[in-house]
């Protein structure tokens, strides 16, 4: 794949989820993109699969386009930026612009991947939570793998709505309504008794420049993304160890204590990791679910790209449980967690 259709491809990506703004960026960066400078050199010599599935590049640019954005760095572009809708004409000589004018700011900045900690993916979390409760009534052990800030880990403080029945504490600090199709999940009372993470490049919630990263991903046109995000950042409290993520793992589920469930989690993530290591993962997990008990049980929750199939970009939820290692296919989400797709029914 050439950078140019990275880029165009991204662009219809963004646009069919719900950004005309990332669409429009992108699509000028497919056209314009200036090869004859750092920057340009830098991109062009990844090697491998360079769009969302790989290195993310598309993604890499615009993110640090838009933490120049958020941090005032670039005044003149920020005033091109949502809720403004430019020409395609004056975004391009803007954007144009801010790569020469910030070419060091942005050779740092795209050094890493994208990292959104997605906030609302906990929607299919707290739902998938409750169908491992219905198992297992037993307090939960949670790890996540690839979790980036560790907003995510704290599903149980935030509370989805299906409907007007709502799953989750009496005083959430988020409460998500994704559009639902399908059954209930059942109802659980979630006690999170310790939660941890990993990640290959943590990143602190209450740290501004952490939390600039945080939120830069985000897209500019969806302004309820960057609200829930700071409000999560706002109460995260969760332990992440920087590593590989199934190195972390190991010792973790050995260690996972008796008269808990021990729930594995992961968002976009697992799909990232090398071959080798989904290999030893996967094995890994299915060594500890062998030696599982009814006291001592191991669910393993994972939202995960399933190809896009249908024809509907997004992700499957799957859970699997031990002892008896149960399969349960408990049905698609949204990436962003805008919508979710049901099928579980106990």
């Amino acid at each position: 794949m050439t950078l140019s259709q990275a880029f165009r491809d991204q662009s219809q990506t963004c646009t069919r989820m719900g950004s005309p703004f990332m669409g429009q960026l992108l699509g000028i960066l497919a056209e314009h993109w200036p090869e004859d400078t750092a920057l340009g050199r830098k991109f062009a010599a990844f090697e491998g699969e360079i769009g969302p599935a790989g290195h993310s590049l598309p993604l890499r640019i615009a993110g640090g386009l838009h933490a120049l954005v958020l941090s005032n760095a670039a005044p003149d572009l920020k005033l091109l930026y949502p809720p403004a809708t430019p020409s395609d004409v004056d975004l391009q000589q803007e954007v144009l612009n801010a790569l020469r004018t910030h070419e060091a700011f942005l050779l740092d900045w795209t050094n890493s991947a994208p990292q959104t900690n997605e906030v609302r993916r906990s929607a299919a979390l707290i739902a998938g939570a409750h169908v491992a409760l219905q198992h297992f009534d037993l307090p939960i052990h949670l790890s996540e793998l690839g979790a980036s800030g560790g907003l995510n880990l704290m599903w149980d403080r935030y509370a989805l709505d299906v409907g007007g029945t709502v799953f989750g504490p009496s005083d959430p600090t988020i409460t998500f309504a994704p559009e639902w199709a399908g059954p209930l999940p059942p109802k659980a009372a979630p006690v999170v008794a310790q939660r941890a993470g990993v990640d290959l490049n943590p990143l602190d919630p209450k740290n501004p420049d952490h939390l600039l990263r945080l939120t830069a991903f985000l897209w500019p046109d969806q302004p309820e993304r960057l609200t829930m995000t700071r409000a999560a950042a706002s109460i995260a409290q969760a332990d992440i160890t920087r590593g590989d993520a199934i190195d972390w793992l190991g010792p973790r589920l050995d260690t996972a204590p008796q008269g808990h469930l021990h729930l594995i989690q992961h968002t976009v993530a697992w799909q990232y990791f090398p071959k080798a290591v989904q290999k030893r993962g996967r094995a890994l997990i299915e060594a500890a679910g062998a030696t599982a008990t009814g006291t001592r049980p191991l669910a393993w929750l994972s939202m995960e790209t399933d190809g896009d199939a249908t024809g509907e970009v997004g992700a499957a939820l799957t859970l699997r449980l031990w002892p008896g290692d149960i399969t349960l296919h408990l049905g698609r989400a949204d990436f962003h967690g805008r919508w979710m797709r049901w099928t579980y029914s106990a």
